[in-house]
């Protein structure tokens, strides 16, 4: 170490501490705790080691430690929606850039998309619209260009709703990846005048500057679930949030990026009419307003839930509403669609490389490319905004300097959409299966966003053409 500085070595930086110690020791005040210099020594904790603790509280801290673990709330089912797992099926290529491939296993790929996909509809119709309520918002001249291009994705997405009869009192609207809850905020402006309307906000990790305590009217109820997808069980809900005469609907945010909706339709579709006899801890559900209906009851047995609090079938599903995005990030296991890949002759193995592609459709170009890129590095840390779309593709995903000969930028684009259509045809015969009648439509501008497909499915039964009263 430099005379007059700390003696402790930082793995990390491979470099001794450039701190300055007190007089008569050999550690600064944080690296002295670690070696134990003064009589109190710090240790890593272990449920995190990214923060320590004095070792002689140790005991005391693993019992209010945030990593610990917590007890799992009534509608946690380990797995539940991931999907079945078979291992011989699933390949080990996960880590094989398409670069890697050879002329002829890239073409052969290709022609076996061409094929798959021919038949299949290739244009969607337009379904550009909007709503009222966020007019004002949209001729707002205080909001930024971002801030505009989310405004009319939400406008164009209530306005697909309302053409789908699907706001209306008495429902429960549940918004998966939820985010700041800004869809569910414009969803409860437009039903100002319902009653008995319900909102479920659905998100995994905690979050900063939320709407939710905006909605201060009496008949309006939101509560969030911090819980993953993959492990949600709706059905596991309290009979009082569902009730009787309650249509129950599913809506995606554009704002959250991170995984497929596979996980949300096999939560809603599958897992919502599923019942388990696991005993679970009753579900903890953070209140934003108060309320003299008790919505989350610790007192009902499972086998009451069960009988009253369960809904029996699809019928109670109003509608779904999902703005697609991120193909780049599907996963074979989780994915609705297997049976339709199989159908046309195509398995886990063409999938994989099919969801690499489709980032073909929106980065083909690498001179866009590299324009985006620089404009990161200009503006910073893109990550830190939760309501832009993730743009950080790997040259092995948009095709690298090997693939420039074989492909040109307009042939990559065709193929990333191939791609795309694909994966999300798989998820329109899984709802055809399951008795919705389900369309993909482009419900924006490609100038507001590349990923303007939006997903919309409603019972084939005739009560839901019918509008809400």
């Amino acid at each position: 170490p430099l005379a007059g500085r700390c003696a402790y070595f930082v793995q990390r930086k491979k470099r001794f501490c450039k701190m300055v110690p007190a007089a008569g020791r050999r550690f600064c005040g944080e690296h002295g705790q670690l070696e134990g210099e003064g009589g109190r020594r710090r240790i890593p904790c272990p449920l995190d080691p990214k923060h320590t603790v004095y070792e002689v509280q140790l005991q005391k801290h693993l019992k209010k430690c945030n990593s610990r673990e917590k007890p799992k709330p009534v509608y946690f089912v380990q797995d539940i929606n991931a999907g079945l797992k078979d291992v011989a099926e699933i390949p080990e290529i996960q880590q094989i850039p398409i670069s890697s491939l050879s002329k002829e296993e890239l073409e052969d790929l290709i022609i076996k998309l061409k094929k798959a996909s021919a038949g299949l509809e290739l244009h969607h119709k337009e379904q550009i619209l909007s709503h009222q309520v966020l007019q004002e918002a949209l001729n707002d001249p205080k909001n930024g260009e971002s801030a505009f291009k989310h405004l009319k994705q939400q406008a164009s997405i209530l306005g697909n709703m309302e053409k789908l009869h699907l706001l209306g009192p008495g429902r429960c609207f549940v918004e998966f990846g939820a985010g700041r809850g800004k869809l569910s905020h414009w969803v409860d402006i437009a039903l100002q005048n319902a009653e008995s309307v319900h909102f479920l906000l659905v998100e995994r990790a905690t979050t900063r500057f939320k709407v939710d305590g905006k909605h201060k009217r009496s008949d309006s109820i939101f509560e969030r679930l911090q819980v993953d997808i993959q492990h949600l069980c709706l059905s596991k809900m309290h009979k009082s949030i569902f009730k009787d005469n309650s249509f129950f609907f599913f809506f995606f945010s554009t704002t959250f990026f991170f995984f497929p909706p596979d996980l949300a339709l096999r939560c809603l579709v599958e897992s919502y009419t599923t019942t388990s006899d696991g005993e679970n801890e009753q579900p903890v559900l953070k209140r934003f307003k108060s309320d003299t209906t008790e919505v989350a009851s610790n007192s009902c047995p499972d086998n009451e839930r069960n009988e009253e609090g369960t809904l029996e079938n699809s019928k109670t599903v109003a509608g779904i509403v999902i703005a697609l995005c991120c193909h780049h990030r599907c996963d074979w296991t989780h994915y609705v669609g297997k049976e339709f890949f199989k159908s046309v002759g195509l398995g886990p193995v063409e999938f994989h490389y099919y969801q690499r592609m489709s980032s073909w459709a929106t980065c083909g170009m690498r001179e866009s490319m590299n324009k985006s890129s620089m404009n990161d590095e200009e503006s910073g840390d893109q990550t830190n905004n939760t309501e832009e779309h993730e743009q950080t593709y790997s040259k092995t995903e948009d095709g690298s300097d090997t693939l420039q000969g074989l492909l040109t930028v307009e042939e990559r684009k065709e193929i990333g959409c191939l791609c795309k259509l694909m994966i999300d045809h798989g998820r329109i015969e899984y709802l055809q299966q399951r008795g919705f009648k389900a369309d993909l439509q482009y419900y924006t501008e490609s100038s507001v966003s590349l990923e303007n497909v939006l997903l919309t499915a409603v019972p084939r039964q005739s009560w839901i053409s019918e509008p809400a009263t």
